[in-house]
């Protein structure tokens, strides 16, 4: 089992940048998939970005894709997300998650097994 924390939201002016992290507590957050997702309110929750338990594949949500990049340090137990050119849309509480299955789409958030409590990011235009 592992526990994930989110830290790093806050209000930001389109065109900046942040960065979130997500640190992991357990001695198995290397063997873990790991996905940041977001959810606007009145919306669905959806795909942002996924690495795997290496960090030598990425994948990126076509919203997000050019601006965001993930990244982790199994070392540290944490994964992060670094958000540039931000935009209002972007505005969303943002979560971790680790996907311990390895069945199942990387891009459902039903896939995944531990959620984060997760950060708020808001971008004001």
């Amino acid at each position: 089992q592992v526990q994930l924390v989110e830290s790093g939201g806050g209000l930001v002016q389109a065109g900046g940048s942040l960065r979130l992290s997500c640190a992991a507590s357990g001695r198995t957050f290397s063997s873990y998939d790991m996905g940041w997702f977001r959810q606007a309110p009145g919306k669905e929750r959806e795909f942002v970005a996924y690495i795997n338990w290496s960090g030598g594949i990425t994948t990126y949500a076509d919203s997000v894709k050019g601006r965001f990049t993930i990244s982790r340090d199994n070392a540290k137990n944490t994964v992060y997300l670094q958000m540039n050119s931000l935009k209002p849309e972007d505005t969303a509480v943002y979560y971790c998650a680790a996907k311990a299955r390895p069945r199942g789409s990387i891009y459902q958030w039903r896939s995944y097994d531990y959620w984060g409590q997760g950060t708020q990011v808001t971008v004001s235009s």
